[in-house]
């Protein structure tokens, strides 16, 4: 016979509560998390924001929505979208209650740190040619080096044309790198601090080292790369000057553990958000609210820019729909709610000291909910309220979402921001929501697959939800 729980643990059950890893309640949430994630796995091949915008529009499209068209009155179960410079882009599914009573709204960002190309980037030094580049967004610069890099981007032609380049994913393409200094000639290096080891304009990306076969040409090898792109692509030296090129990691996106529970991919940060913000909007099909559901760019600079959050174009875009109903677009922000869907990270045990265990989130314990971000004292956060919070929390538990809280680490170590603050500034009630990942900003970034899997049923539970926002 069991034994009777006592009066403390009857208590504890009610009062208390207990964190678990999802694998301990759910023994079938791994199967579903690794067949969602699959597709995942191919969105994650999407590199640049470019990429994104390029991969999801067809898929939009298959689904019935349509390019948005400024004055018309949709009716629910309309699906329509805008692409704002193909850089960033608006998703909408019309909802069943009027809009004057607010909207749903997701957000998430689709660039990530990477190596940006300099204006004039081609040069030639020891018979070997390289790219210059500035890093875009916090990285750790020696992780790049010594690691296969590809090369994405678009340049624009004297002509006008613009051509788009993908060198370096394919089978049988090429790879670049960025050097590093062998050991036994690095002790000088390996006495520097971590933002020293590699700087800034050391990360140059080596592309080749063969001359150009005429004796008469100063500068043979970066001759012989300038022509291999001229036959390809049509480029001359001077079309890099309007041209957005980048290096990545050349990895593709791969199973991680013997359990394959986890995925390793460059970019999770943000593309875990964006894919499960993507596939909860093309699942809801008849909402009680209308969906919106945004990809930015520029989150990794600080959402500057007419393609970032700072820019008008998501007011603008509320405004232009809205307006077709005779409403103003501040009443209806008011009314509304948003999901400021973006990563945090997950605790990691051979880093211990920097995360306060009761307060950082942990990988297979679900979407992780911030309430603030920022950093030390709260600064560049937007911190949500209690309702806020309470909004969100009956949506999740409701639906049986398992979720856990997290902030970026120890108050006095560092911290973060998200585009959460940015959204908010429009009298918007919002809250972050994310993944947990481990190796963050780094080229080979971690997540659980069942992370993933509950942040889609997240967002999905929210789109779908009749709650209405007191």
């Amino acid at each position: 016979m069991a034994d009777k729980k006592s009066e403390g643990q009857k208590l504890a059950e009610r009062l208390l509560m207990k964190p678990k890893n999802l694998g301990e309640t759910d023994g079938s949430l791994l199967d579903k998390a690794i067949e969602f994630c699959e597709d995942y796995k191919k969105f994650l091949c999407q590199k640049t924001e470019r990429e994104v915008v390029d991969y999801t529009i067809p898929i939009l499209k298959k689904k019935g929505y349509k390019e948005f068209q400024m004055g018309k009155k949709y009716t629910p179960g309309n699906k329509f979208y805008m692409n704002n410079r193909d850089k960033s882009l608006i998703m909408v599914t019309v909802g069943k209650r009027p809009i004057s009573e607010g909207l749903r709204i997701g957000v998430s960002h689709i660039d990530s740190p990477r190596l940006d190309f300099k204006p004039n980037p081609l040069f030639e030094d020891t018979d070997m040619a390289y790219f210059k580049t500035h890093y875009y967004g916090g990285i750790k610069k020696y992780q790049w080096a010594a690691i296969p890099l590809s090369l994405h981007g678009v340049v624009t032609l004297t002509n006008g044309k613009t051509v788009k380049i993908k060198i370096g994913e394919d089978e049988g393409d090429p790879s670049f790198c960025v050097t590093d200094l062998l050991p036994h000639l690095a002790q000088n290096q390996m006495k520097k601090p971590a933002p020293e080891i590699i700087e800034g304009e050391q990360l140059n990306i080596l592309v080749g080292c063969w001359p150009f076969g005429d004796e008469k040409v100063v500068g043979k090898v970066k001759l012989n790369i300038m022509n291999l792109l001229n036959e390809k692509y049509g480029i001359v030296e001077k079309d890099f000057l309007s041209a957005e090129l980048c290096a990545v990691p050349a990895f593709k996106p791969q199973d991680v553990g013997l359990d394959r529970s986890m995925v390793g991919a460059y970019g999770q940060d943000d593309s875990s958000c964006a894919f499960a913000n993507f596939m909860a909007e093309i699942d809801c099909k008849e909402p009680e609210f209308t969906t919106i559901t945004v990809f930015a760019d520029k989150e990794e600079t600080g959402s500057d820019g007419p393609s970032g959050m700072r820019s008008f174009f998501f007011r603008d875009f509320i405004e232009d729909f809205v307006s077709a109903y005779g409403l103003q677009v501040r009443h209806v922000l008011k009314k509304s709610f948003c999901l400021s869907c973006d990563v945090n990270a997950a605790i990691d045990p051979a880093f211990g000291d920097v995360f306060e265990k009761t307060n950082c989130s942990f990988l297979n314990r679900g979407p992780v909910v911030s309430k603030y971000t920022g950093s030390r004292g709260k600064y560049s956060t937007n911190d949500a309220s209690a309702e806020t919070m309470g909004f969100l929390r009956k949506i999740l538990d409701e639906n049986g979402i398992p979720w856990q809280v997290g902030e970026l680490g120890k108050v006095d170590i560092g911290g973060g921001g998200t585009i959460a603050a940015d959204i908010s500034v429009h009298n918007l009630d919002t809250v972050d929501i994310g993944v947990p990942v481990l190796s963050m900003h780094s080229p080979f970034e971690i997540a659980s697959k069942t992370d993933v899997y509950l942040l889609y049923k997240a967002i999905l539970a929210f789109y779908n939800s009749k709650l209405e926002k007191k």
